[in-house]
Protein backbone atom coordinates (compact mmCIF):
# COMPACT_ATOMS: atom_id res chain seq x y z
CA UNK A 1 0.00 0.00 0.00
CA UNK A 2 1.29 3.34 -1.03
CA UNK A 3 1.47 5.69 2.01
CA UNK A 4 2.33 9.39 2.24
CA UNK A 5 2.78 10.48 5.85
CA UNK A 6 3.79 14.32 6.31
CA UNK A 7 5.11 15.51 9.80
CA UNK A 8 6.50 19.20 11.59
CA UNK A 9 3.52 21.15 10.80
CA UNK A 10 3.09 23.79 14.36
CA UNK A 11 1.95 26.76 15.09
CA UNK A 12 4.81 29.45 14.54
CA UNK A 13 5.74 32.95 15.28
CA UNK A 14 6.80 35.01 12.30
CA UNK A 15 9.78 35.03 10.74
CA UNK A 16 10.48 31.45 12.25
CA UNK A 17 11.64 28.10 11.01
CA UNK A 18 10.30 24.93 10.77
CA UNK A 19 11.75 21.65 9.27
CA UNK A 20 8.40 18.97 7.38
CA UNK A 21 9.33 15.48 6.61
CA UNK A 22 7.63 13.03 4.51
CA UNK A 23 8.10 9.05 4.66
CA UNK A 24 6.92 7.56 2.03
CA UNK A 25 6.27 3.69 1.74
CA UNK A 26 4.69 0.67 -0.26
CA UNK A 27 6.57 1.93 -3.75
CA UNK A 28 10.04 2.78 -4.38
CA UNK A 29 10.71 6.12 -3.77
CA UNK A 30 14.11 6.94 -5.57
CA UNK A 31 11.93 6.59 -9.06
CA UNK A 32 9.52 9.17 -7.96
CA UNK A 33 9.97 12.37 -8.26
CA UNK A 34 8.94 14.05 -4.67
CA UNK A 35 6.87 17.77 -4.06
CA UNK A 36 5.56 19.72 -1.69
CA UNK A 37 2.08 21.39 -2.23
CA UNK A 38 0.35 23.55 0.27
CA UNK A 39 -3.50 25.01 0.44
CA UNK A 40 -4.24 27.90 2.68
CA UNK A 41 -7.25 29.05 4.20
CA UNK A 42 -9.91 29.79 1.41
CA UNK A 43 -7.35 29.49 -1.20
CA UNK A 44 -6.43 26.56 -3.79
CA UNK A 45 -3.49 24.18 -3.80
CA UNK A 46 -0.07 25.40 -4.69
CA UNK A 47 3.12 24.31 -5.40
CA UNK A 48 5.54 25.00 -2.93
CA UNK A 49 8.46 23.43 -4.38
CA UNK A 50 9.64 20.02 -6.14
CA UNK A 51 13.01 17.88 -6.39
CA UNK A 52 13.50 15.24 -9.01
CA UNK A 53 13.83 11.65 -8.37
CA UNK A 54 18.57 11.92 -7.54
CA UNK A 55 18.11 15.61 -6.28
CA UNK A 56 19.58 17.22 -9.49
CA UNK A 57 16.80 19.77 -10.06
CA UNK A 58 14.53 21.54 -7.97
CA UNK A 59 11.71 23.64 -8.23
CA UNK A 60 10.25 26.58 -5.60
CA UNK A 61 7.35 29.03 -5.90
CA UNK A 62 8.34 32.43 -6.30
CA UNK A 63 7.01 33.33 -2.96
CA UNK A 64 9.21 31.17 -1.23
CA UNK A 65 12.48 31.07 -3.12
CA UNK A 66 15.44 31.48 -0.89
CA UNK A 67 12.96 31.23 1.81
CA UNK A 68 12.27 27.39 1.63
CA UNK A 69 14.67 24.26 0.66
CA UNK A 70 13.44 21.11 -0.46
CA UNK A 71 15.75 17.91 -0.34
CA UNK A 72 15.33 14.24 -0.24
CA UNK A 73 16.40 11.65 1.17
CA UNK A 74 16.64 8.02 -0.96
CA UNK A 75 18.14 5.95 1.90
CA UNK A 76 15.53 7.05 4.14
CA UNK A 77 12.04 7.27 1.86
CA UNK A 78 11.72 10.86 3.57
CA UNK A 79 11.33 14.27 1.32
CA UNK A 80 11.90 17.47 3.65
CA UNK A 81 10.86 21.09 3.31
CA UNK A 82 12.99 23.26 5.44
CA UNK A 83 11.50 26.79 5.64
CA UNK A 84 12.71 29.85 7.16
CA UNK A 85 11.17 33.44 7.75
CA UNK A 86 7.99 32.37 8.07
CA UNK A 87 5.09 34.54 7.40
CA UNK A 88 1.33 34.41 7.70
CA UNK A 89 0.93 33.78 3.82
CA UNK A 90 2.82 30.33 4.85
CA UNK A 91 -0.26 29.53 6.64
CA UNK A 92 -1.51 26.36 5.43
CA UNK A 93 -1.88 22.30 5.13
CA UNK A 94 1.14 21.15 3.33
CA UNK A 95 1.18 17.89 1.66
CA UNK A 96 3.48 16.09 -0.07
CA UNK A 97 2.88 14.56 -3.02
CA UNK A 98 4.76 11.70 -5.20
CA UNK A 99 5.22 12.14 -9.20
CA UNK A 100 6.28 10.10 -11.73
CA UNK A 101 6.26 12.88 -14.36
CA UNK A 102 7.47 15.79 -13.08
CA UNK A 103 5.77 18.19 -11.69
CA UNK A 104 2.48 16.15 -12.09
CA UNK A 105 1.61 14.04 -8.52
CA UNK A 106 -0.10 11.41 -8.21
CA UNK A 107 -0.93 10.69 -5.31
CA UNK A 108 -0.82 12.38 -2.18
CA UNK A 109 -0.41 12.57 1.82
CA UNK A 110 -2.89 13.54 4.18
CA UNK A 111 -0.74 16.49 5.22
CA UNK A 112 0.29 18.76 8.10
CA UNK A 113 -0.59 22.09 9.29
CA UNK A 114 1.54 25.32 9.44
CA UNK A 115 -0.03 28.04 11.58
CA UNK A 116 2.06 31.13 11.53
CA UNK A 117 0.93 34.08 14.03
CA UNK A 118 2.01 35.83 16.75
Amino acid sequence: EVQLVESGGALVQPGGSLRLSCVASGFDFSRYHMTWYRQGPGKERELVAAITTTSGTTNYADSVKDRFIISRDNEKNTVYLQMHSLNSEDTGVYFCGRAYLWLRPDYWGNGTLVTVSS
